[in-house]
């Protein structure tokens, strides 16, 4: 195997790897009582994992998975944070209420033995 197959590969494995942590994640709201709105919502900022309604306010949730929760909790950096924000607010923009809603920003960590732990209001008031 060349060094470029090597690299798709690991990738490959990664992005499925990011979308089965996102699955539970989805798993762990849903049975908690919140219904998703979106999932990899894509404004022109960049993407939200997941997008949850809670009552009349909304959970933007960031899912970081590596190796260990410190590892994924590693992975949230500010720059990304602020990346987040904006695509919340250019979500915001469409909704009856606009910035007014009701909103808050989980980060979602999963290990490499898919155990997860969720951080909620993870960026400060929302």
């Amino acid at each position: 195997m060349s060094c470029s197959e090597a690299k798709s590969q690991k990738g490959a494995l990664a992005y499925h790897a990011g979308l089965a942590a996102e699955h539970r994640i989805e798993q762990d709201y849903s049975q908690r009582g919140y219904c998703v709105a979106q999932r990899r919502w894509r404004g022109k900022a960049g993407e939200i994992d997941l997008i949850l309604n809670d009552g009349n306010g909304l959970i933007f949730v960031e899912v970081k998975q590596s190796g260990s929760f410190d590892r994924a909790a590693e992975h949230v950096r500010p720059a990304q944070m602020q990346r987040i924000c904006r695509s919340a607010e250019e979500y915001l923009a469409r909704m009856p209420n606009g910035s007014l809603t009701d909103m808050r920003f989980d980060v979602a960590l999963v290990n490499g033995k898919g155990e997860h732990r969720i951080i909620e209001n993870a960026f400060g008031e929302g």
